[in-house]
């Protein structure tokens, strides 16, 4: 690939959801001007919906999902109600079916080899979910994940993959 535009995204349900559609839309057409070979998303509904808002419906049809892109697998705490997990500001005390931030690099390391693979010399727009999207950075850029900056709703970053 030459060129990764990895984007966050955007909150699609409830009563956010309007703005939601509103910050990827924006992100779409500040995009346009740019010719992307291929879009990726996460599997997800929520990653797909944002990918849909950034490239349009007619383009809809073209997103390739993959569980790469996914976020951090909670393990048992999936589901859970926030405010019930106690611990969750102490890793020393989650759960052990957690994805380790070793394995969120390692499949970081597994979709960047994958989209060098599968789309050689192209320029891909990539939508997933937040730690995921650092993971790939990090890798990328062969930084501690703590040395990432922070994405927000819709943001964009460019990896130049030569």
């Amino acid at each position: 690939s030459k060129a990764l535009a990895l984007a966050e995204i955007t909150v699609s349900t409830g009563v956010a959801l309007a703005n939601g559609i509103k910050q990827a839309q924006e992100l779409g057409k500040k995009l346009v001007d740019i010719h992307f070979d291929a879009y990726i998303s996460s599997d997800l509904q929520r990653s797909f919906d944002t990918c849909k808002w950034i490239v349009g419906e007619r383009k809809a049809s073209q997103i390739v999902c993959t569980q790469l892109l996914r976020e951090r697998n909670w393990g048992s705490f999936t589901g859970r109600y926030i405010p019930e997990l106690a611990n969750l500001n102490n890793p020393s005390e989650w759960p052990d079916d957690i994805e380790t931030l070793d394995e969120l690099k390692q499949r970081a390391k597994h979709f960047l080899d994958w989209i060098k693979s599968e789309y050689p010399d192209k320029v891909i727009l990539a939508v997933g979910h937040g730690i995921i999207n650092k993971a790939i950075q990090s890798v990328f850029y062969d930084k501690p994940m703590n040395e990432i900056a922070v994405m927000k709703n819709a943001d964009i970053r460019i990896l130049q993959l030569i």
